[in-house]
């Protein structure tokens, strides 16, 4: 389900998140929910790990690949809480991702969600 929602962000966008690894995961692990003071595992739906674009050098030494990690627990808790369909919000922890990734705001984000680029 994450490879078909990332076929539908528009393509200007997903060409620059070709080299950034996705992953579905359980839950975050400790250490995330640690640093992020999650109160519980069902917290946190989704992680951008990385430098965005706004911040990368050329001249950085990378010692690991800009991650989105999406965590399938949190979000079909989320889905089974607000009946939304669980494509759209897959859809939506991913823009919000990619968002952290290109380093645009919340405003961003919706305008991408809604069709716009």
């Amino acid at each position: 389900m994450a490879e078909e929602a990332l076929a539908t962000i528009p393509e200007p966008l997903r060409v620059h998140v070709r080299n950034v690894l996705i992953r579905v995961e359980e839950f975050p692990d400790e250490d995330t929910a640690r640093d992020m003071e999650l109160e519980s595992p069902f917290d946190l739906l989704g992680l951008y790990s990385g430098v965005d674009l706004t911040r990368q050098s050329v001249s950085d030494v990378r010692l690991e690949p800009d991650a989105i990690f999406l965590y399938r627990r949190p979000i079909l808790d989320y889905w089974c809480e607000t009946g939304e369909d669980l494509f759209h919000v897959v859809r939506h922890v991913l823009i919000h991702e990619i968002g952290h990734h290109f380093g645009f705001s919340d405003d961003d984000m919706e305008r991408i969600e809604n069709g716009g680029e």
